[in-house]
């Protein structure tokens, strides 16, 4: 378990420090406005996920080392949104309807909700 976590966290060092980078990058080359930035984070971190369960499923295992470094470690310090995407996904593949229908939905409202809520908090 202990070991498990430090893997988690060398990866997560590693995205969150790209996370911010390519945030503040794309801060400085695009329109402001906008959160270019962050949508491209939660793309990118998106298309590799896949690619890298696709990996693991099929030459490795996802329980393999490397690949909690990578997907959980790496792309969960990356962006969250990344594993949102793969769970939800997974529900799809696996004919949960219902229930990625209910994870998405309360997901996204329930997450900007809270959010705001946060804020009005403190205000």
């Amino acid at each position: 378990m202990i070991k498990s976590a430090l893997i988690v966290g060398m990866g997560s060092f590693v995205g969150g420090a790209l996370r911010y980078l390519i945030s503040t990058w794309m801060k400085n080359i695009c329109t402001q406005g906008f959160p270019w930035g962050t949508l491209m984070v939660n793309l990118l971190g998106c298309f590799v996920i896949g690619l890298l369960y696709a990996l693991f499923g099929r030459y490795s295992s996802t329980s393999h080392p490397w690949c909690l470094l990578l997907t959980t470690g790496l792309c969960g310090g990356f962006t969250t949104f990344s594993t949102f995407a793969n769970e939800s996904l997974q529900m799809l593949q696996n004919g949960h309807w219902g229930s990625f229908l209910v994870y998405v939905s309360v997901s996204v409202v329930a997450g900007i909700g809270l959010t705001g809520l946060g804020y009005w908090v403190v205000k």
